[in-house]
């Protein structure tokens, strides 16, 4: 029920409305003429209708195409209202694709670059920005380092440039977000089941439905073990994901979700570069190194390298309706990460000869504890003539971990280093992982390993105004207040040090819409970082007196609903790095300085139907991310110098995919993505060469329980680098890579 009315006549007047005004109709224009359709709507039920409007119109998802999120403004607004580049990925387009992995699901996504992350970690670059620590899952940060499952995931939302007013620290070149499933009383009992190239196999399970008509639950469930295509690769991981929902009353709900995830695999460092005479220089730089032209030798230990990751993770979140247009959403969650890894991993370049490389090794423990609160409230409504969504409410949190690291000692005099040779390159000998808490140069440790206890508690306030001021202009304007207290302790000297930064991030933007389904909008946006960088596991003595970092976003953009399911949008704009902090290279640490990179780029997409038979998922990023200010810059033609091209940074990247709707049981997808060349480290002396890559698909809907579908990525078996963690870990691409996969509808 909406207000005195009956849900048919508040469904005749949304009807009306869409179709008297067009599908993308909002704002105050809209509210004055659902006024003039039902003048007995309450302002509250105008609310929810235009809420509709947006699901049933331009909002929703289907295929390839979605046309509104929740995640940047903090209610459900169509994309061609918000007035930043986002990039959403539904779960058919996932489904699709064949992907489960993070990394892979992004690989179509304009502006964005993956990262390495020393084979234990999702990673991404997104306009220049590399950070490990840029992910949230239903709004809350999920910034510890691991690899995330797709299985219990509904969409997958990429912001780019500054998005503190929403979501506080970091997210300067943008972050990822993963909306999950959720028990929302719809029926569903789906399993599916995966096997594919080397020994891959999955079974994933979802269920849900409702008990009655105020309880609802969901389950979802999902186990799988593979090889790799490189040599001694294995991996098993697997994941359950029960959620409940609560119909309190008409006004108020309760969602209630706990998951516990185990990730265990082989890490894998990749691949050293190629030593030249003369040595590489930015002016001629050298590229990775593979034996005999074979990417599959693994260049680390089957019996040292592993990365284990175990999740737990609780969420509780309460929705009301105060009527009047006014809600409030209160949500908490906990996290509890047990993570370590071990590598070893090629330590140097492999020499000019091609007859030796060095190893080195470490393990790592980078535990953590989380605890979020939120409370947002949203205000639509009136002022004159003006609409108003109003978004206000505070966060805090509490997190708590360890850092914890020792290097391993081979056994060739205790030394942290030895040599291997580059056509046979796994290492099989013993290794002995010693804790130095003092620097040691008998056995060749250069500084202490780390051993740090530390704490964080943020408390933040933010306020938004999206404002109608015309049924073709809306302005909107907003800013954050972030309180950073950071502490840690050094155990290794029993050093207690500290720091606290209150930081306020502005947001501001101008939508211009000619016509309802068309905006242009023009942004200025700022984003702070801590000191202590995306995982704030220690303050040092150099980054304990520093500054956070600060991310400076101007950018201008159009979106255009070509029709009710296909988007366009395009984006320049320009990102300002400062304070960027790195080891001074004549004191050496803990003495570090500033540095600030500038990221100039041009974005353009296109996703949805192209026809009803015909999905397309069309992208283009140009990047040019550059080192403008680097005090310590001599020149030199192996340094961070100026101009300097930022790593993992592509100039040009092109992505298309498109699925084509054969007869009503048969369809075929084909995708082609495209890098242009790249660095591995931003001292520009380990090239990246460009590649291209096709992936393809067919699908057979045998009838309504059953369907299947093969998926091959890399169709042409193209070998390619596909990333690095610096000049001397770089990983290959996979080769051409079969997935065969059936769906069960219950």
């Amino acid at each position: 029920m909406v207000g005195s009315r009956t849900r048919a006549q508040f469904l005749l007047a949304t009807t009306c409305l869409v179709a008297a005004y067009g599908f993308s109709a909002s704002g105050a224009f809209a509210k004055d003429k659902l006024a003039q359709i039902d003048p007995a709507l309450d302002a509250n039920a105008q609310a929810q209708t235009l809420d509709i409007i947006n699901v049933e119109g331009t909002g929703g998802s289907t295929g390839v195409y979605s046309g509104s999120t929740s995640v940047a403004t903090k209610t459900n607004t169509p994309l061609i209202n918000i007035p930043q580049s986002i990039n959403v990925i539904p779960q058919e387009y996932i489904k699709d694709q064949g992907y489960q992995s993070m990394t892979d699901v992004t690989r179509y996504v304009p502006g964005v670059q993956v990262h390495q992350g020393e084979g234990n970690r999702d990673e991404l670059v997104i306009r220049g920005v590399d950070s490990s620590a840029n992910f949230f899952v239903n709004g809350f940060r999920d910034d510890v380092q691991y690899y995330r499952d797709l299985y219990n995931t509904q969409s997958v939302e990429i912001l780019k440039g500054p998005s503190a007013l929403t979501f506080g620290r970091g997210a300067g070149g943008g972050l990822v977000n993963r909306t999950l499933k959720e028990a929302d009383g719809k029926r569903v009992y789906e399993a599916t089941v995966q096997t594919g190239s080397y020994g891959d196999r999955r079974i994933s399970l979802d269920g849900g439905n409702k008990i009655n008509d105020n309880v609802a639950v969901r389950l979802n469930v999902f186990a799988e073990g593979s090889d790799s295509f490189r040599s001694y690769g294995k991996m098993e991981r697997w994941g359950i994901n029960p959620t409940a929902t609560f119909q309190v009353d008409d006004a108020t709900k309760v969602k209630l979700s706990y998951e516990y995830y185990h990730d265990n695999r082989t890490a894998d460092r990749g691949n050293p570069s190629q030593a030249t005479v003369p040595g590489a220089t930015r002016f001629n730089p050298t590229t990775p190194f593979a034996p005999g032209g074979d990417m599959t030798k693994f260049f680390g230990s089957p019996n040292y390298n592993q990365a284990l990751a175990n999740v737990h993770t609780v969420m509780a979140v309460v929705d009301h309706d105060f009527g009047n247009g006014l809600t409030v959403r209160n949500a908490t969650q906990f996290s509890s990460v047990k993570k370590f890894y071990q590598n070893v991993y090629p330590g140097g370049a492999v020499n000019a000869a091609d007859t030796s490389f060095t190893y080195a090794a470490y393990n790592h423990e980078t535990d953590r504890d989380s605890l979020f609160n939120q409370t947002d409230f949203v205000w639509k409504g009136m002022t004159g003539a003006i609409g108003h969504t109003v978004a206000f409410g505070t966060e805090f949190g509490r997190q708590t971990g360890i850092d914890f690291r020792s290097t391993g000692i081979f056994p060739n005099g205790f030394s942290n280093t030895t040599t291997g040779n580059p056509f046979d390159p796994t290492y099989y000998g013993t290794i002995n992982f010693v804790h130095h808490s003092t620097a040691v140069n008998a056995d060749g440790v250069t500084s202490a390993d780390a051993n740090n206890r530390y704490k964080l508690n943020v408390q933040s306030g933010y306020v938004r105004d999206t404002l109608e001021l015309t049924r073709w202009l809306q302005f909107v304007g907003g800013v954050r207040l972030d309180r950073f207290d950071f502490q840690s302790t050094d155990l290794n000297a029993n050093i207690a040090r500290g720091r606290v930064d209150t930081k306020l991030s502005p947001q501001a933007a101008l939508i211009f819409k000619p016509i309802d389904n068309l905006s242009i909008y023009g942004a200025y946006s700022i984003s702070y970082l801590p000191s202590t960088g995306d995982q704030l596991n220690a303050l040092t003595a150099g980054t304990v007196v520093s500054a956070p970092q600060k991310f400076d976003n101007k950018e201008v953009g159009v979106k255009w609903n070509i029709n009710p399911r296909l988007l366009w949008t395009a984006a320049i704009y320009q990102l300002d790095r400062t304070n960027q902090l790195i080891t001074d290279p004549v004191l050496g640490s803990p003495f570090v300085i500033p540095v600030s990179t500038r990221v100039k780029g041009f974005e353009t997409g296109l996703n949805g139907y192209v026809t009803s038979q015909w999905q397309a998922s069309v992208g283009y990023a140009y990047t040019d991310a550059r080192i403008v200010n680097n005090p310590t810059d001599t020149g030199a033609a192996t340094a961070v110098v100026n101009g300097n091209v930022v790593q993992l940074t592509p100039k040009h990247q092109f992505s298309l995919w498109n699925k084509y709707q054969i007869t009503d049981s048969w369809a075929a997808s084909l995708g082609v993505i495209y890098f242009s060349d790249s660095f591995a480290a931003s001292d520009d002396t380990v090239r990246l060469p460009g590649w291209t890559r096709v992936d393809a698909g067919v699908f057979y809907k045998i009838n309504e329980q059953w369907k299947a579908q093969l998926n091959v990525e890399n169709l042409f078996n193209k070998g390619y680098w596909a990333s690095a963690d610096g000049n001397n870990n770089i990983s290959p691409g996979l080769p051409r890579t079969f997935r065969l996969s059936a769906t069960a509808k219950f």
